[in-house]
């Protein structure tokens, strides 16, 4: 009997001297779906592998900019991986706040062997940002409306015929990608949108389309109110991010489809905070560079439909984990959906916004 205690003691001590070796990194994310996805794709299995990873969740990443500058202050940094929007990631690199990325060494190259900087391409938009996602605002539009007898919208410059397609649309309340998509539709070429843009006459331009549907627009300032509004029938055609128009049509079976002409591409990723000590930048680089390896990022869309940032991903993208169907044709990345898209200008945006904003919403009260 002494024996066997001795033994269950001895066994319950390593398995407590185990846990004490373990190394604990801290991530942060936005929580909900998206969160989830990543620890589905990438830190459960990661953790499998290597139980010596105990992986934390914060869900700060809407506060990553002010928290980070607060810690860096502080000398006292606590998260390890930290999952923010491009513009995000340009701001925290700028301000010394996160540490630049080699993707020669830093990242895994595809399966084929091609480099991870030619994968990820021009979504390496910062020294410091590892792209996990692309996300899109786009449109969705009622398949329903009587009165547009039997015609349903192609262009994004539908959105502003009122004529062909009568009814409600609902717009973000803000300048961004509204702007833009008013000059598109203005004549104004793809590639000369923002130095239009920047110009007094051009914002003047861009305002002055937008005014041609403005009493019939609902001005929307959360991500959820376009597809309720659509649901309720209170707009025919509204904006908003793709993985809700997903799930409006997939999981919730409205009658509304997608209209991904001139969709606008947005990204997501990782940054490392600067100030990490040796032994956790060294175990948060070997977990980063396994999260946004072709498989992972193929796993991910998995659960949520958004593209995988990675070309060398694309082909791999599968069914979805729960409802069964064929998640490539729902990507903003497929390539039947990204036949014309428009990739969102981050450091114009940094430039110019709080000018912009400041015209809009007084144009807004005119």
């Amino acid at each position: 009997m002494k024996l066997r205690t001795v033994i269950l003691a001895g066994t319950a001590m390593a398995f407590a001297s185990s846990a004490a070796l373990a190394t604990d990194l801290t991530l942060v994310s936005w929580g909900g779906a998206y969160q989830a996805s990543q620890k589905n794709a990438y830190t459960d299995p990661y953790m499998k592998e290597n139980p010596d990873i105990n992986v934390i969740w914060d869900e700060s990443s809407a506060e990553a900019v002010a928290k980070l500058r607060a810690m860096n202050e502080a000398g006292n940094v606590t998260w390890d991986l930290v999952d923010v929007v491009a513009s995000d990631a340009i701001r925290l690199c700028d301000e010394g706040l996160a540490i630049e990325i080699d993707p020669a060494t830093d990242l895994a190259a595809a399966p084929d062997g091609t480099s991870a900087a030619d994968d990820f391409g021009d979504l390496l938009v910062s020294e410091c940002f590892i792209p996990q996602i692309v996300y899109s605002t786009t449109f969705g539009y009622r398949s329903d409306v009587e009165e547009w007898g039997g015609k349903e919208p192609s262009n994004i410059c539908d959105v502003f015929d009122l004529e062909t397609f009568p009814g409600k649309r609902s717009l973000e309340k803000r300048p961004i990608n509204n702007v833009e998509w008013a000059l598109l539709c203005d004549g104004v070429p793809k590639e000369e949108v923002y130095n239009v843009l920047e110009t007094e006459e051009g914002l003047a331009r861009a305002l002055a389309k937008l005014d041609t549907i403005k009493d019939n627009v609902v001005w929307w300032s959360a991500g959820a109110e376009t597809p309720q509004l659509l649901a309720d029938k209170e707009v025919v055609i509204g904006s908003t991010y793709n993985g809700r128009l997903f799930a409006l049509i997939e999981e919730q079976k409205q009658p509304v489809k997608m209209l991904w002409d001139a969709q606008v591409f947005d990204l997501d990723g990782w940054i490392i905070p600067a100030g990490l000590p040796e032994d956790r930048l060294a175990a948060t680089k070997k977990l980063v560079k396994y999260a946004t390896d072709t498989q992972r990022l193929a796993d991910q869309a998995k659960f949520i439909s958004y593209g995988p940032a990675r070309k060398s991903s694309a082909p791999l993208v599968g069914k979805h984990a729960t409802l069964g169907i064929d998640m490539a044709p729902h990507m903003p990345t497929d390539p039947n959906n990204a036949k014309n898209t428009f990739l969102y200008n981050y450091e114009w945006w940094a430039d110019y916004r709080d000018d912009i904003d400041a015209k809009f919403q007084a144009w807004l009260t005119q």
